[in-house]
């Protein structure tokens, strides 16, 4: 009966095709964390309906501000760049967008290489005023959804890749799942990119935000003096960051939890690719969706 099981799910594996790149292998890292950290999917401050939004803005601005910095896109351009040409996709659907930087940057990066690329910014509460401002200094390569877009239910008509930037934690495993079901039944292709991950050098990231976050709540954009209030005079922010980040870090997906859930959804012709890409001293999680 155990081995029949067992073939049965081999067989259900084979469905679903991953394409590794030679580059995408790592051996284990020394600093990775234990395995017996197993994932916990615990609450953030920015997912709850009724946190303030001049807060979940600091907090999405700090991230994007975190991911520029440390140069986190570098290789997420091409790669995206690649998977636009290969499906001719045209457009963007960026869901679970936040504060909007990380897309705006990667337009910016596109447009360098040549690839006018639309990008439709969305999220379940998006801060229109913020996303707006992004939109018009993007040259007209940014659009913005005004109305709540649940990524859990996005409408097959929508068109374009659709691409989730650190956001794919926040989902519980059948949410999760639900999203690449459905970018696979609309024959969407889709892109999950994840810059955390449970391993220690991110870890210690996560611990010293709280102190970096005073040192560059200047910089953070869009620049909102209210925000300076809750990081400075009441420390909410930081605060918040820490807790947030430390969650994060608890529920990421690793890459065999990706493949495991992309394995689950059976659409013929769809195929999935995961994996990761170093991006400085950190290491980047990805997994790729697509009608082959």
């Amino acid at each position: 009966m155990h081995a029949h099981a067992r073939l049965v799910g081999n067989a259900c594996l084979r469905l679903v095709q991953f394409r590794q790149r030679p580059h995408v292998a790592l051996p284990r890292d020394p600093c990775d964390a234990p395995r017996r950290v197993a994932r916990l999917h615990l609450f953030e401050f920015e997912d709850q309906h009724w946190c303030p939004a001049v807060l979940r803005n600091a907090v999405t601005g700090y991230l994007r501000l975190v991911v520029t910095l440390t140069q986190q896109l570098r290789p997420v351009v091409p790669a995206l760049a690649g998977m636009l040409g290969r499906t001719g996709e045209s457009s963007i659907l960026d869901l679970c967008s936040g504060s909007g930087g990380i897309a705006g940057n990667l337009a910016l990066a596109l447009a360098k290489r040549g690839q006018h690329t639309r990008i439709v910014l969305s999220d379940l509460y998006p801060d229109t005023a913020s996303l707006e401002e992004i939109a018009a200094d993007s040259a007209g390569r940014i659009e913005v959804r005004s109305a709540p877009l649940d990524a859990t239910a996005v409408p097959a008509d929508i068109p374009g890749l659709r691409t989730i930037f650190n956001g794919f934690h926040h989902f519980d495993p059948p949410e999760a799942r639900r999203i690449l079901q459905a970018a696979a039944e609309s024959g969407h292709p889709i892109a999950v990119i994840e810059f955390v991950e449970r391993s220690i050098i991110p870890l210690s990231g996560v611990l010293f935000s709280p102190i970096l976050v005073f040192f560059v709540a200047p910089f953070l954009r869009p620049f909102r003096w209210q925000a300076l209030v809750f990081i400075y005079l009441v420390p909410l922010v930081p605060l918040m960051i820490l807790w947030d980040g430390l969650v994060s870090w608890l529920r990421v997906y690793s890459v065999d939890e990706l493949r495991t859930m992309a394995a689950s959804v059976d659409v013929p012709g769809y195929a999935w690719e995961a994996g990761k890409w170093r991006a400085g001293p950190v290491r980047v999680t990805y997994l790729f969706g697509s009608r082959q």
